[in-house]
């Protein structure tokens, strides 16, 4: 009988679902691994140094790029970076909008991991069911941006336009009959806000459905059970974020811990885990859901009751309207030198996260007074997750390292910037 031999095994570079390209080096005793080192560099674009040569309004587009996952939530991060340098705060309605989104994009980051990662460990079902539901998500994308993904919708002072009366409809065509398309449109008769609310009364149902195919399932908890534990302490100092420190057990979430925006008026819980492994993780992910869906729901009551403005009236950072261009020159200067040269900023520094569903994600902004920043410095969460690997590998199977991954939730958009 053949030895079993130490070896070196490359795992990548590839693209497992949506992780991004990942290099690991492997060091096997066998199939058991001892030590794994992970390359970046595969995917760099220099995010930060582009958004240096910029006016600050032309790089928001940019942040959805980072993690394409969560597209939304990296403009938050990097649009509240200005406004702290500006000293401006977003009209209460923009706030609420913008807390609202987020939660949406919440979801669709989870959603995209659940089936991403169900997929990875061989449930090809979950990978189904998540899109169904992802697919009404990027419906409220579109509808206020008019992008199903890289919506550039937050903007220094507020958000680009309010909230659509209007859902767009399904037409009847070869593929799809008359009596199909009337049953798709049932919940697109309205405006958006009635659209998201629909969505949020039946999203429960579908947790519901995820959790009956894996929750309980054999299969699943012996992938993910006792698999990458990692005790509070040592999550801390790996410097672990969201859902990757509290699966570990510690309730630290930036919503609730340094409110920003209107977290502080809305009525949610933390999910926390116990034992720190993958199986944790994916529970902790899955009560997120939940709650995500209770704070939209909140957002949506307030939203229905107060009208109001969504963007700061003063032209110096926010466009004039388009009837006030095409007939005012005043207006038509402002629009112009805004798109152009965009506007300068008070010499200062800042800092602001955010809870993204992967943990804080925040950016550092300098300015030295000038239309572009001085310097932008993004602390993206799964570069931390990253980091601890090996740790998390060692000791399991080939095929455990999938579930690390997965587990991980890693995007290496934001990874490597």
């Amino acid at each position: 009988m053949a030895e079993i031999q130490n070896f070196t095994m490359n795992f990548g570079p590839q693209h497992p679902a949506a992780h991004g390209v990942l290099r690991l080096i492997l060091e096997m005793d066998g199939e058991v691994i001892q030590h794994a080192d992970p390359h970046v560099g595969l995917l760099h674009r220099g995010t930060e140094k582009l958004a240096e040569s910029k006016p600050y309004n032309q790089s928001i587009g940019y942040m959805d790029r980072l993690d394409y996952t969560s597209m939304m939530c990296n403009e938050h991060s990097y649009v509240l970076a200005i406004e702290k340098l500006l000293g401006v705060a977003p009209p209460i309605r923009a706030q609420y909008i913008r807390v609202m989104f987020d939660e949406i994009t919440r979801l669709l980051n989870h959603l995209m991991w659940l089936g991403a990662h169900g997929l990875d460990i061989g449930a090809m079902t979950m990978f189904l069911y998540c899109f169904r539901e992802r697919e009404d998500l990027m419906d409220c994308y579109e509808a206020v941006s008019g992008t199903r993904m890289h919506a550039t919708y937050y903007r220094p002072g507020g958000v680009y336009r309010d909230l659509p009366d209007s859902m767009p409809q399904y037409q009847a065509s070869k593929w799809r009959k008359q009596k199909d398309v009337d049953r798709l449109n049932e919940v697109r008769e309205g405006s958006l806000l009635d659209f998201i609310d629909a969505f949020t009364e039946k999203f429960p149902g579908c947790v519901d459905q995820y959790e009956t195919l894996l929750t309980d399932n054999r299969i699943w908890k012996q992938r993910t059970v006792n698999i990458a534990v990692v005790s509070p302490e040592r999550a801390l100092n790996l410097g672990f974020t969201g859902p990757m420190l509290r699966g570990s057990g510690i309730e630290w979430d930036l919503r609730k811990k340094q409110p920003y925006e209107v977290y502080d008026r809305m009525d949610f819980d933390i999910p926390v885990g116990t034992n720190g492994d993958c199986y944790d993780r994916y529970l902790v992910r899955v009560e997120e859901m939940r709650q995500s869906n209770r704070i939209i729901k909140q957002c949506i009551d307030w939203l229905r009751d107060n009208p109001g403005p969504v963007m700061l009236d003063d032209h110096k950072i926010a466009p004039p309207k388009r009837v006030e261009m095409k007939d005012d020159m005043e207006s038509l200067i402002h629009h112009f030198k805004l798109f152009t040269e965009g506007f300068s900023i008070p010499a200062g520094e800042a800092y602001a996260a955010i809870e993204h569903p992967k943990g804080e994600f925040g950016v550092y902004m300098i300015s030295d007074g000038a239309n572009k920043p001085y310097r932008v410095k993004i602390r993206a969460a799964g570069f931390a997750h990253l980091a601890s690997m090996s740790e998390m590998v060692v000791g399991h199977m080939l095929a455990d390292v999938v579930a690390v991954i997965g587990t991980q939730d890693i995007v290496f958009g934001e990874v490597d910037r």
